[in-house]
């Protein structure tokens, strides 16, 4: 009772999946090596880009690399530049033909990767690590979540001594492997030394099989494919619907010069027919 396992590992093959998708053979080891080395490249790359997770699948002659990110823009760059680029470096790495997918986490704040990796950088830009587990707390319970837990250890507040300081809302059932329990590790390098964040998110429960396939389930969209175009527009506001409504209405402008010719003209009628 009461072991500490990682709960993503401890749930493999009940609700989630594995990571990395191939049949090793005789060369098991290598590619193991080989997934380590394009998730470090990855992270390392795309620091800045909010990355959740990498999926990596693979066939006879072909590495399919899924990215899973919060800020797709900033992958794919200026008409597919930037994931072509990626590419290269990753085929100098691998020397196997690469192709790259870009999934856009649509709710952010309910993955707990992405989650720890923002309190992380808010501890390294001097930002009280309370007040950042408190605001991130906020905002995923604002955004559905079941319940979340944050432990902060180090040494907090540059304090001689280390410590650990957790806080929670909401429920985090570990023994329960029908539970989606997110979770993440990130630490925060500061002056005083590493700070460790743990992230464990509850997104309910799940009933009856699901599929353990890595990409089902997510509320992604599909970004890139062999050429880099993009094949799903992940831009929620200022799409075609919000300018339709715009026109309907009538632009800004009109709408002013309209209601003051109403005004006006509601101004006349009063004069010509004066109320006795």
């Amino acid at each position: 009772m009461g072991q500490k396992t990682n709960p993503i590992s401890n749930r493999l093959g009940i609700i989630k999946g594995w990571d990395s998708n191939w049949y090793g053979g005789k060369d098991f080891s290598e590619k193991i090596v080989e997934d380590n080395k394009i998730r470090k490249y990855l992270n390392a790359r795309l620091a800045k880009a909010s990355i959740a997770k990498i999926i990596i699948e693979r066939t006879l002659k072909l590495i399919t690399v899924t990215v899973h990110t919060a800020k797709p823009g900033l992958i794919i760059g200026k008409m597919g530049q930037e994931v072509d680029k990626l590419k290269e470096e990753l085929r100098k790495i691998t020397q196997k033909d690469i192709q790259i997918n870009i999934f856009e986490i649509k709710r952010p704040e309910l993955d707990a990767a992405i989650v720890a990796a923002n309190i992380a950088h808010q501890v390294e830009g001097k930002i009280s690590y309370r007040r950042a587990m408190k605001m991130s707390i906020l905002s995923t319970m604002r955004m559905g979540a079941e319940g979340i837990k944050i432990i902060a250890s180090g040494r907090l507040g540059g304090a001689e001594m280390a410590r650990t300081e957790m806080l929670k809302d909401g429920r985090i059932p570990l023994h329960t492997f029908r539970a989606d329990i997110d979770f993440a590790l990130a630490e925060a390098l500061t002056k005083v030394g590493l700070i460790g964040i743990k992230v464990w998110i509850c997104n309910g429960e799940v009933y009856g099989k699901r599929d353990l396939s890595p990409n089902v389930g997510n509320y992604a969209t599909s970004v890139t494919g062999n050429t880099g175009r993009l094949r799903g527009d992940f831009r929620e506001r200022g799409e075609h619907g919000d300018h339709r409504e715009r026109n309907e209405r009538g632009d800004r402008k009109d709408r002013g010069r309209n209601d003051r010719n109403r005004n006006d003209r509601n101004r006349g009628d009063r004069r010509k027919n004066p109320k006795r």
